[in-house]
């Protein structure tokens, strides 16, 4: 991996800020960037060094870096947080992934625990797609009118998609999605939803082992069943706590900022 880590520093727009011996990475989802954790940073940033990041997808990551074929599966995502973590020489760091970037930190977890101390898994899920015996939250025809929706018309389904995601009464939120969807590229969306939708990841969880690990879950969640929560708590390979947020929506941290500090805080013995 030596080489091909040089630059990702600044391919993936990262920023080193804050107080604190200890890193805390905050790991956006899809159709997000960085900025989505701006209520949280303020307090956090008293306690932690915080790793901010944008994925490749993103307009402010290098226009040269994504490639669909590359990130057609986990796997590239979680080398390049690994080459992030290595070239900025951090280890034992905790680790916020939100929805796939959840996913991501556990993959990297499994090729260098040493760099992860504590996964804090939000909004997580191994997989979308319903199956016997396991519900995820699709079927194959809701994903393929989803993605079919987004090839036709991407600027009306990111307006319909934004207030079903946040699922809060709570304006400022779904303007802020909504306007994050529509600076991605509409044909750079349909293959990140294509990579993360038909995504199988079950396969990670029982190989994780990190000292610590913390899934936080809002109680309805249309993107994620509150089942997948138990459903992860269960597998993973390292005993994991299991934080049910008595809220709506997939977004807390846009929605109930105040909340999840309180759980993070709790979570992270800050009180």
């Amino acid at each position: 991996m030596g080489t091909a880590c040089g630059g990702i520093v600044n391919a993936l727009n990262a920023n080193l800020s804050g107080n604190g011996t200890q890193t805390l990475v905050l790991a956006h989802g899809f159709g997000t960037d960085q900025t989505v954790w701006h209520y949280l940073i303020p307090f956090l940033a008293c306690y932690f060094k915080i790793l901010l990041f944008d994925l490749p997808f993103t307009p402010n990551a290098s226009s040269s870096l994504y490639n669909p074929n590359k990130y057609s599966t986990f796997d590239a995502y979680a080398d390049d947080l690994v080459c992030l973590l290595d070239q900025l020489n951090l280890k034992k760091t905790i680790y916020v992934g939100h929805s796939m970037s959840a996913m991501i930190g556990t993959l990297a977890a499994t090729k260098r625990p040493q760099l992860f101390h504590h996964l804090v898994l939000l909004g997580a899920s191994p997989r979308y797609l319903n199956e016997e015996g396991y519900e995820g939250g699709f079927t194959g025809s809701e994903l393929h009118t989803i993605f079919e929706s987004m090839q036709k018309n991407f600027s009306d389904w990111a307006h319909g998609f934004a207030p079903y995601a946040i699922s809060a009464n709570d304006p400022s939120a779904v303007a802020e999605f909504e306007d994050s969807l529509l600076r991605m590229k509409p044909e750079v969306a349909l293959s990140v939803a294509k990579t993360v939708f038909l995504s199988d990841l079950r396969w990670v969880l029982p190989r994780v082992r990190v000292p610590h690990c913390t899934i936080i879950q809002t109680r309805k969640d249309p993107i994620v069943p509150v089942n997948v929560s138990f459903y992860m708590n269960k597998k993973l390979g390292t005993p994991s706590k299991l934080k049910i947020l008595e809220v709506p929506g997939h977004f807390p941290q846009l929605t109930a900022s105040t909340l999840l500090l309180q759980v993070l805080k709790d979570t992270l013995s800050l009180n």
